[in-house]
């Protein structure tokens, strides 16, 4: 008997240090100041149609300090495909910092949970940038339910959804 109590204890502990460390990490994402130490790699995450194009425009604007940049797509996703690598072409990539950038596909949610686990570990802090997408006017889609809670920069490109929202950065229209 006194074993289990001594394995429940356990695993009541680890739960705790686990939810602590959670905390820590979502809590100093904000303060963490990418490009510091060097380049950033980025994960991008494309979706089909609009995601896409608008995370291409969102990559037009990053500085040559953001690379390597690595794209996840659906292997379905032919369009996709072409429109990043002619995108990429002329790209050369070297880099040692990390972060996640993504702007509304579900297909995020576990990259960015994995990056998340990275430094709940301690293994490397993975900024985590979302951009809601410019149709999300009075609300936010789930992925950026979900992810306004983890992420370290928040953005959102209507005035509305900053009010409800003030966690979120609006800069007006980005993409």
């Amino acid at each position: 008997m006194a074993l289990l109590v001594a394995a429940l204890f356990a695993v009541l502990f680890l739960c705790l240090l686990l939810i602590i460390r959670l905390c820590v990490v979502v809590k100093t994402g904000p303060n963490y100041q990418p490009g510091t130490k060097g380049p950033v790699a980025v994960l991008v995450v494309a979706g089909s149609g609009g995601h896409t194009t608008e995370i291409l425009r969102l990559m037009e604007c990053l500085s040559a300090a953001y690379t390597p940049r690595h794209y996840v797509i659906a292997d379905t996703d032919r369009m996709s495909e072409e429109k990043i690598c002619s995108f990429e072409s002329f790209k050369q990539q070297s880099n040692t910092e990390s972060q996640v950038l993504c702007n509304g596909p579900g297909t995020c949610v576990p990259l960015c949970v994995a990056g998340l686990l990275l430094g709940i570990l301690g293994m490397k802090k993975v900024l985590i940038v979302y951009v809601e997408s410019i149709c999300r006017v009075q609300a936010l889609s789930l992925t950026g339910k979900i992810l306004y809670l983890v992420s370290d920069y928040f953005f959102v490109q209507w005035a509305s959804l900053r009010d409800k929202y003030p966690k979120s950065i609006f800069l007006g229209r980005i993409v």
